[in-house]
């Protein structure tokens, strides 16, 4: 519907630039494409839509928004971490059992508190937006933290999968994104870790097609807006744009959906997938479970404080279920 409360840009307003790490023919492209529509229908404001990495890196990002040229953008937790260390916490070992608890903590819990913590930064926080449990990947099958030992592992930057490769035994390898097909073919690494989505169908697949589903981080990134040109809209504009967005709601459904998909279609994809039994996930839980406690000491801040109200969450999630 429509919202026509807002005020008509005036002539030669300076467009908003709405920026991104997305790729063309995926629901992340969509999303975009859908949002700046119906910002541009409801609001009149005029946009600059730079949603295919024209810009650089999220680091360039992060930049970006806090110097006041970009104005809307979604970041990976690791990228904002580098503003709000505490993100780095979400991607901690384990930290939900499954995607039901996860939903419920961050609405009730976590999405005001991380708010707060970015408003403090100059960033509004508009939706989470989900990529996943994450599950590690090989050239070889590896059901077991004890097939770990020595793997050359690819990990992204932040603490948390450092944190947790060193914890497996693995040759930690950091890489950004877009090395890592070319490091399993050249044999720099031979696993490592992601969501299905940023697996199946990006070429990692192709390289590494044993998939083992530890589902053992939650993934996620932020929504965000630079709180001064936020806070410079009008209610209506903030509601417009608020609503143009896909809630978190639609995007989880969105991306579980895709991800079930591919991992039915895995032998037509290439993909051996391999499920654990509760016993051999366990396993994976016991070997990383200083992690969490190591994160914490790495991050300080109020990673703690936030720990505890996680785990307050997930009490409330047991005593609702």
């Amino acid at each position: 519907m429509a919202v026509t409360a807002c005020e008509p840009p005036q002539p030669g307003a300076r467009p908003v630039t709405i920026a991104g790490t997305t790729f063309p023919n995926t629901m992340g492209e969509r999303h975009w494409l859908g949002f700046a529509e119906q910002v541009e229908a409801n609001t009149g404001l005029p946009l600059r839509l730079l949603i295919y990495g024209q810009l650089g890196s999220e680091d360039q990002l992060v930049s970006g928004l806090r110097r006041g040229r970009v104005q809307f953008a979604n970041l990976s937790a690791m990228a904002a971490s580098t503003v709000v260390p505490e993100t780095a916490l979400l991607y901690a070992p384990f930290l939900f059992d499954n995607e039901a608890e996860s939903d419920f903590v961050y609405d009730e819990y976590l999405t005001p508190l991380y708010r707060e913590l970015l408003a403090e930064k100059g960033l509004h926080l508009v939706s989470w937006y989900e990529i996943g449990f994450i599950h590690v990947y090989g050239k070889q099958p590896l059901l077991s933290p004890d097939d770990m030992p020595g793997r050359r592992f690819r990990v992204g930057a932040g603490p948390a999968a450092r944190l947790f490769g060193k914890a497996i035994g693995a040759d930690v390898i950091p890489l950004g994104f877009a090395d890592v097909v070319a490091s399993l073919q050249t044999g720099l690494i031979e696993s490592g870790e992601n969501s299905v989505s940023l697996y199946a169908r990006t070429g990692i697949a192709g390289e590494a097609p044993h998939l083992t589903l530890t589902a053992h981080s939650f993934g996620v990134s932020v929504i965000v807006a630079s709180k001064a040109w936020w806070d410079g809209l009008s209610a209506a504009e903030q509601a417009a744009v608020t609503a143009a967005w896909p809630s978190a709601q639609a995007v989880r459904a969105e991306v579980r959906a895709e991800s079930a998909a591919d991992l039915a279609a895995g032998s037509e994809l290439g993909i051996t997938v391999h499920p654990l039994t509760p016993a051999e996930r366990a396993r994976w839980r016991e070997i990383t479970a200083p992690v969490t406690q190591q994160l914490i000491a790495t991050i300080g801040g109020r990673s703690a404080e936030i720990h505890e109200v996680i785990q307050r969450g997930r009490e409330a999630f047991a005593e609702l279920n």
